[in-house]
């Protein structure tokens, strides 16, 4: 994973297809976290490591998402 150091320096197509990369990543992240508490073969650590590391994702989501978002004030 290699997040972007600077979103404002990105156009907003280059940022479309990041989303998607990130969300795709977050998901993956997720099915490989149930299956190891499923299986009963995580450690803790590596849990732990894991659910950072998509909640790090899911935290970038969010501000390409709010970035993507024009702002409208009514």
């Amino acid at each position: 994973m290699n997040p972007p150091s600077d979103l404002s320096m990105k156009n907003d197509d280059v940022l479309r297809v990041e989303l998607e990369v990130f969300r795709r990543e977050h998901r993956d992240l997720d099915d490989a976290i149930q299956a190891l508490v499923d299986k009963g073969t995580g450690d803790q650590l590596t849990l732990q490591r894991l659910k950072k590391r998509k909640l790090r994702m899911k935290d970038l989501i969010a501000q390409i998402e709010d970035r993507l978002t024009p702002d409208i004030t009514a």
